[in-house]
Parts: structure tokens; C-alpha cells; sequence
């Protein structure tokens, strides 16, 4: 099987580097994938479940841009409608209509949900998710998982990170996940000072098996909010859409005060979403909260015809079906080459990883023998699978496994 070489990307990046902060900043930096040298940083095209780099390589994409990818690249439903409105305007001096059209569309689809607000980033709707529960609470801490991430704000991203002084983390509490009782110590501990616990639902670290929720821990997390009076926020901007469209709350049978939602909900155009219970819906109009490309009706449209589409393709179920065959595929394979391959989290968005080496060198090595043979896999971070991955991709992706660990054994796979 051809293996690819990527001259193309690391020269880009050279020039990158002269120019840009970090070449590639953010969750698309090559740091965490090792080696480098297997991997490619920058993509021009993408169709279905592939993307092309800038090498000509072709890849089935098992991270889906991290996440925003959920029909396929260049869906021809949501391209359509992207046009469609593309042609009319994008931003305007006045909201779309179609702004009110997808607030009821959230509204049908979620079951807790009385309002709906929009923005860009996942990320500036964790931050507003924290300003209605102060304002609604009148207290200022705020109660969050250890090592859970919420977006890049300096309230968020705690102590050590540069640019980050103290002030900005002080009202922050971290407690373990599936602990609930930490969360009562908290409360009692703190009495009238927490305005709000904040979690995704279920714990999916980086570098890190992702961990369920215990059973009846969302249960008794709602009792002490509703006994505290502490508004229960859904960060749902990774899982949203994926493993239940009506809300992963729903999914795990609890309900929040407040969700977020970003990354599946468009299909790749810009556009993140907060959905809210009718109490808080004065308090939210409270905030001023708001942003230049905020008001974009392009991704509006997308997104009414993104929802519309995983509704019709019941696309958490497909998705299911499809991560379930993929990762019972390569734990038959890994077994026959004699390797321990643990999967953790939904089948959705699984996390793998090799129990073989602590270090976590060997599992990085598969991956990247993988990646420069056409499936893109990473080894610090969940995968994601899309309604766009076939039976084709699958039979191609796990071939390309097969070889990955026979390449591993040949050089000594351990």
C-alpha cells in the first residue's frame, strides 16, 4: 500500500511560521501529532468523508475538522441552501429572518428548550452561558469539571497558561467528574456563592479515556442544582447532534437549564447556538452580549438545512451503527496481531488506545502509519464519524489498519 509524504505541508508551514504565531495556532497545531513528518497541516479540498492536503494525499477523515464536519464536506443539501441565501445577502444591515426561523426549529427540536440565541464559537456560548447564571443567581462562582474544557477564554483555561493571571480563575471551582458528592460539598461548603455547574456530557478529555456518566449522576447533579439554586449548563459543543438530535441530555435522560451547541450544527459554516428554559429568558436578554458576523444568515441557512438533514437521515443512529463496526474492526484486528486496543466513549465519537505501552508511543505510531496511509487518525483526541463514511471507507480504512500493524510488528510493536 502506498505510503504519502508531505514536502508540500512542511514547507507551507515554514512560511507559515515566519508569519504567523505558532505557523498553525490552536487545535490544528502539530504539536500533538507524533511524528509530525506523518502528518499533513494543511488541506484544500474535501468531498464526503475525504479531504485532499496540499500534497494531492487523500484522506477518510475519522476527526471530521474536529468536529464540524457531521453530512460530509461540500454536502449538497447545505451547500444549496448556503447559496441560496449567499446570493440574497450574508450580513445585512438588520437579522435574517431566517435567525427566527431556526430559534423555533431549536425550539421544536430540543425538549427543554423554550429560547435560542446565536453566535460563532462554541466558546461564546459557554461565556454567556456563565453571565445569565450570575445574573440570574446573583453570585459569581462557578462550579466546573477538572480538566474540562470550554472554550479558550482566560476564565476557562486556568492556571499556567500564559496570558492568564489569577483574578481571572478565582471564581472558578474544579471538583473531579462523576462526583457528586464534591459538588455537594461545594454547595454546602459555599453556601449562596455558586451560580452554576458546568460540564459536557460525559468526561472527553484529550490524551485520556473518555469516561460515561455514572448511573444516576446527571440525576442527582439536577437535584442539588434545583435544590441550591444553581443553573445546570450543558456544554454540548462537541457531542450536540451527534448522539441524539433533541440534545445529549436527552441521551443520558437529564435536563439542563442551559445548553450549547456549535460544531455539528451547520455542517462547517460559522455558527454556535444556546438554547434556554423559558425562567432565564428575561435574564439572558439582560446580558448585551453580541458580535460583528453574529447576524450571518449564510450559516443560518446551512444549519436549518443541516438539522433537517441529520432529522432526515437519523443520523445518530447512522453514525452509531458505522463507529461501532469501525472500532469492533480494528479490535479484531489488533487482537490477531497479538495488541490490547481499548475503546472508550460512544461509538459516535470514539477514543482509542493501545494498553500495550503506558507511554503511549506505540498507539502514536499507529496512528500516524495509518495516517500516512490514507486514514486519518489522531492519538491524543476523540475521533468523530460522519453520516458521509461508507461501507467503502470502512473495508479501505480498515485494510489500511491491518498493514499499520504489520508495519508495527515488522519494526518490533512494542
Amino acid at each position: 500500500m502506498e505510503t504519502y509524504s508531505f514536502a508540500g505541508s512542511q514547507a507551507l508551514f515554514r512560511r507559515a511560521a515566519e508569519v504567523i504565531p505558532c505557523g498553525i495556532y490552536g487545535h490544528f497545531s502539530p504539536a500533538p501529532l507524533v511524528p509530525p513528518t506523518s502528518y499533513p497541516f494543511f488541506a484544500v479540498s474535501g468531498k464526503g468523508s475525504h479531504f485532499t492536503d496540499v500534497d494531492g494525499n487523500d484522506f477518510i477523515d475519522y476527526m471530521c475538522a474536529y468536529g464540524p464536519m457531521v453530512l460530509g464536506y461540500n454536502d449538497p443539501v447545505v451547500d444549496e441552501a448556503a447559496r441560496k441565501q449567499a446570493e440574497k445577502g450574508d450580513t445585512l444591515m438588520g437579522a435574517s429572518p431566517l435567525m427566527v426561523d431556526l430559534a423555533e426549529r431549536l425550539v421544536e427540536l430540543i425538549p427543554f428548550a423554550d429560547w435560542a440565541f446565536f453566535a460563532k464559537n462554541g466558546g461564546d456560548m459557554t461565556t454567556y452561558a456563565t453571565m445569565i447564571a450570575r445574573a440570574a443567581t446573583g453570585r459569581s462562582k462557578i462550579v466546573a469539571i477538572e480538566g474540562g474544557y470550554h472554550g479558550v477564554a482566560a476564565w476557562m483555561q486556568g492556571g499556567g497558561h500564559h496570558g492568564v493571571v489569577p483574578q481571572d480563575t478565582e471564581n472558578v471551582v474544579r471538583i473531579p467528574w462523576n462526583h457528586a458528592a464534591a459538588f455537594e460539598c461545594v454547595l454546602e461548603e459555599q453556601p449562596g456563592r455558586i451560580a452554576a455547574f458546568i460540564s459536557t456530557p460525559y468526561q472527553h478529555l484529550t490524551f485520556a479515556d473518555n469516561e460515561l456518566p455514572a448511573e444516576g449522576y446527571w440525576q442527582r447533579i439536577r437535584e442539588l442544582c434545583d435544590r441550591h439554586g444553581v443553573v445546570l449548563i450543558l456544554d454540548d459543543v462537541r457531542a450536540g447532534f451527534r448522539l441524539d438530535l433533541r440534545g445529549s441530555n436527552e441521551y443520558f435522560g437529564f435536563r439542563p437549564d442551559l445548553a450549547c451547541y456549535c460544531k455539528a450544527i451547520a455542517n462547517g459554516y460559522p455558527i454556535s447556538a444556546m438554547v434556554g428554559r423559558g425562567e432565564l429568558k428575561s435574564e439572558a436578554a439582560g446580558v448585551f452580549y453580541t458580535g460583528s458576523y453574529w447576524f450571518q444568515a449564510v450559516p443560518m441557512a446551512a444549519a436549518l438545512a443541516c438539522i433537517d438533514e441529520l432529522q432526515r437521515r437519523d443520523a445518530p443512529a447512522y453514525m452509531a451503527d458505522y463507529g461501532r463496526r469501525l472500532t469492533d474492526g480494528m479490535k479484531r484486528i489488533a487482537d490477531a496481531h497479538g495488541h490490547d486496543l481499548k475503546v472508550t466513549g460512544p461509538p459516535q465519537m470514539p477514543y482509542l488506545r493501545l494498553t500495550d505501552d503506558e507511554s503511549t508511543m506505540l498507539h502514536q505510531r499507529l496512528c500516524a502509519e495509518c495516517t500516512r496511509r490514507g486514514a486519518y487518525f489522531t492519538s491524543h483526541h476523540n475521533w468523530l464519524v460522519s453520516c458521509a463514511h461508507t461501507d467503502e471507507d470502512l473495508e479501505r480504512t480498515l485494510a489500511i489498519v491491518e498493514e499499520a500493524f504489520t508495519v508495527l510488528d515488522e519494526e518490533g510493536g512494542t
